[in-house]
């Protein structure tokens, strides 16, 4: 008997040892002249997040601005504020079903299947997602047209909080919105030209919040 509670005794510290290593998640903060939106980053996709904190830090994305925006889709930056569109290399995907392009979600941009076939993500590019509502019938479209297939909860979801289904499956989504999202809707309703650049730049500056 009190080996048997040894052993138990043994596998309790364990776990508590285990959650007390276990990473917490980390948040960020986009400042921008509407206002803040807080994001979570996930730790499953962890090269893509430890490369958005390094950059967060160095502030490469301070002072730089959302310089492609698309209302009812997403917002899109990663430019540094000189203009530098990527800081040279890219990243593997980390594209994981747990994670799809609900409203506010965080994702890498990345160029075209045709020219990279491991959907490779831009070093820096990123886009938060705001989407629209969408209907069972556009979803059974989707999965039609890509072979994704969406879960009870994702469907749930894309019909009463909106996002961008069509997506899914083709880029890395690293994060999501926690607050702010009628920030993200103010910056997705600015006045664009024809490539989709807002006519009166939206800067950002990024801050790693402590855990």
């Amino acid at each position: 008997m009190k080996y048997l509670f040894f052993i138990v005794g043994l596998l309790m510290c364990s776990s508590v040892s285990a959650q007390k290593r276990e990473k917490p998640e980390t948040l960020v903060v986009i400042h921008t002249r509407f206002g803040d939106m807080m994001a979570v980053l996930y730790n499953d996709t962890p090269k893509t997040t430890a490369n958005f904190i390094k950059l967060v830090k160095k502030g490469w994305y301070n002072g730089s601005t959302f310089h492609r925006v698309i209302k009812n889709f997403m917002i899109q930056g990663g430019s540094n504020k000189d203009g530098r569109s990527d800081p040279g290399y890219t990243l593997p995907a980390e594209i994981r079903p747990n994670h799809f392009h609900k409203k506010g979600a965080l994702a890498m941009a990345r160029e075209g299947d045709d020219v990279n076939p491991e959907k490779r993500s831009d070093g820096s590019q990123f886009y938060i997602v705001q989407g629209k509502v969408v209907t069972d019938q556009y979803l059974d479209a989707v999965s039609a047209r890509t072979g994704h297939v969406f879960t009870k909860e994702e469907r749930e979801v894309y019909k009463t909080i909106g996002g961008a289904p069509h997506l899914d499956g083709g880029y890395t989504v690293f994060g999501e919105l926690l607050s702010g999202f009628d920030v993200l809707d103010k910056i997705a309703s600015v006045k664009t030209d024809a490539h989709d650049k807002p006519l009166v730049p939206v800067t950002m500056t990024i801050k790693v919040l402590d855990n």
